[in-house]
């Protein structure tokens, strides 16, 4: 496909890029070729999916251990817990809207927002007509409702103009296109972390959908290399500073959050490595 047809084809060719890319295919594939993904792929993938969540929420100012996600059964209580929470759910919600991504992505972000807070219907159907939502739940916000997202603090695109761009980012998803699948994960993720298109839990839906992209473009299908866990151990700020570069727009700008979206999920691959070797010393 030419860089006319797919608009996000020229980003392969920023400075960098090309080299994370390959890097997290390397990383990708060493998990994957790890003797116990043989037999044990579905705990890996628990375990990816419970250390996605507990990275996601801590970028969403819930940095709980790992052991008090694993033994936590209260998700309501308080803010903090709430997220965990909402985390948790997006997790084990991604892989059940694969099919849908690709029909209607505005309905698997909504399915998205209504999952992470605690609303949970029947799965979407993209024959369906739009739901018409009473509040603000499961549906894009309106001209003057506040939006409450603790970790990024940029001016908000108005009401107007987030319709636009959530339309323009549907209509690429759907189009589909020869960009890699790094470069398609850290455009939707910087896309709707600079829109903010939800009341709340705008963070970790942005999360949630580049996990679906990785797992739905073939690069991660097995959702054991949980980027989430590398955004997280990066650690906040340097995760704020390559999303500022993304929404500044330059090459230079958009190369660092490329860049940062794939050492995430190399991060996220290392991690899965760990727990490979840990049940194959039998240690896990």
């Amino acid at each position: 496909m030419s860089s006319a047809a797919d608009p996000l084809a020229p980003l392969a060719g920023l400075p960098g890029v090309s080299d994370s890319v390959d890097s997290v295919r390397k990383a990708v594939d060493r998990v994957y070729g790890h003797r116990v993904m043989r037999r044990r792929s579905g705990e890996i993938a628990s375990e990816a999916a419970l250390r996605g969540a507990r990275g996601s929420a801590a970028l969403s100012g819930a940095d709980w251990a790992l052991e008090e996600v694993r033994r936590r059964t209260d998700f309501g209580s308080e803010a903090q817990a709430r997220a965990v929470g909402a985390a948790l759910r997006l997790t084990a919600e991604a892989g059940q809207l694969l099919s849908i991504w690709r029909q209607s992505p505005m309905r698997v972000l909504a399915r998205l927002h209504l999952v992470a807070s605690g609303s949970t219907p029947a799965a979407p159907d993209p024959s369906a007509p739009p739901a018409v939502e009473g509040d603000t739940v499961g549906r894009p916000r309106l001209a003057g409702e506040p939006v409450d997202e603790p970790l990024i603090d940029l001016p908000l695109p108005g009401a107007e103009e987030v319709a636009g761009r959530l339309e323009g980012l549907s209509r690429l998803i759907i189009a589909g296109g020869a960009a890699p699948a790094l470069i398609t994960a850290s455009v939707v993720h910087g896309e709707l972390l600079a829109l903010r298109p939800f009341g709340t839990y705008n963070g970790l839906v942005a999360r949630a959908a580049e996990r679906i992209v990785l797992i739905n473009s073939g690069l991660d299908p097995k959702a054991i290399c949980p980027a989430e866990v590398g955004h997280a151990e990066q650690g906040a700020e340097a995760y704020v500073a390559a999303f500022e570069g993304y929404v500044s727009g330059t090459a230079a700008g958009m190369a660092t959050w490329i860049a940062h979206c794939g050492r995430a999920i190399e991060l996220g691959s290392r991690e899965s490595m760990a727990v490979c070797e840990a049940l194959q010393r039998g240690a896990a």
